[in-house]
């Protein structure tokens, strides 16, 4: 996992959607598209270029908002900062798949997310997602990362901003007697709300959100992937607990960043404990932190 602190978005991402006619319709993340990644090549040339993708979403599906706001606890009846993110990871994946990409999907890890939002999007309208691809030089242990940054686009204002970083490439273990720092213990902070993963918890939000990867889905599926049990998504915890968060502050987030440090296994239990003042939050399960970062409340 990253150790680098979460990102609040100091600065804007580089891609703009500024040519409508070039984009491609918005592919659809399913079944079929974990097929594909399978049987990718990767083409990992040194100085290769990295994609740069621009595509058109024509409207945001009102069922499936209806059914992330209800299944995820989320109050109203607006866009919950999260649910952007199905539309970005949309985007994200489809990007991965291109051939100018130069890793293979499977094993790739999902350690940081960050989001905000600028403008609701209006659901009936279209939406441009622009994507570009940084790839980090490699880490002392040999690790490399790779962060995709998202735009979403409506009548030439910007809605939201997603960033994502994964594990690519993971590092070598370190040799006894030579052990890396440990890692800082997430802050105590005062519990706000918890929850228990089901047996399906799993399979409910990847039919929400397209995303099958098999460690989440059963014990069978999570085995055959090297994983003792299937594990939730991280973008669940993090969706839960904005959802959360929305309910204790009584306002809808315009930003929040997570960093993931732990998996949470289906059937455990994660506490959230927060700072509604301070803006930081810890999910913990069993004692140690499964996600932690930062959020911002929209004003008053």
């Amino acid at each position: 996992m990253s150790t680098d602190r979460p990102s609040r978005f100091a600065s804007r991402p580089s891609p703009k959607p500024s040519a409508p006619p070039s984009a491609r319709a918005l592919p659809p993340l399913n079944a079929a598209t974990l097929l594909r990644a399978l049987f990718k090549r990767p083409r990992r040339k040194s100085g290769a270029r990295t994609p740069r993708t621009v595509f058109r979403l024509a409207a945001i599906d009102a069922v499936q908002l209806r059914r992330y706001r209800d299944a995820l606890g989320f109050p109203g009846q607006g866009i919950p900062l999260t649910f952007y993110y199905l539309l970005a990871q949309r985007a994200q994946v489809a990007t991965m798949l291109d051939q100018d990409f130069p890793f293979r999907l499977p094993g790739a890890v999902h350690t940081e997310n960050a989001l905000r939002v600028e403008t609701p999007a209006r659901p009936d309208a279209p939406l441009l997602l622009a994507t570009s691809v940084a790839v980090q030089p490699p880490a002392e242990d040999g690790a490399v990362y790779a962060t995709l940054d998202t735009i979403g686009e409506q009548d030439g204002h910007t809605v939201f901003a997603c960033r994502s970083t994964y594990l690519m490439v993971r590092g070598q273990r370190a040799r006894r007697g030579n052990q890396p720092h440990a890692r800082p213990a997430a802050a105590a902070l005062p519990a706000l709300a918890a929850w228990r993963l089901a047996g399906n918890s799993g399979r409910a939000y990847a039919a929400l959100s397209g995303d099958w990867n098999p460690i989440h889905l059963w014990s069978w599926s999570a085995h055959l992937m090297g994983m003792r049990r299937p594990i939730i998504h991280g973008m669940h915890t993090l969706a839960r607990a904005c959802a959360e968060l929305e309910l204790a502050g009584g306002r809808p987030l315009v930003a929040l960043a997570g960093r993931f440090r732990a998996p949470a296994p289906l059937g455990s239990e994660l506490v959230l404990g927060a700072d509604l003042a301070g803006g930081g939050y810890v999910v913990n399960s069993g004692g140690r932190a499964v996600a932690e970062g930062s959020f911002q409340l929209a004003p008053e």
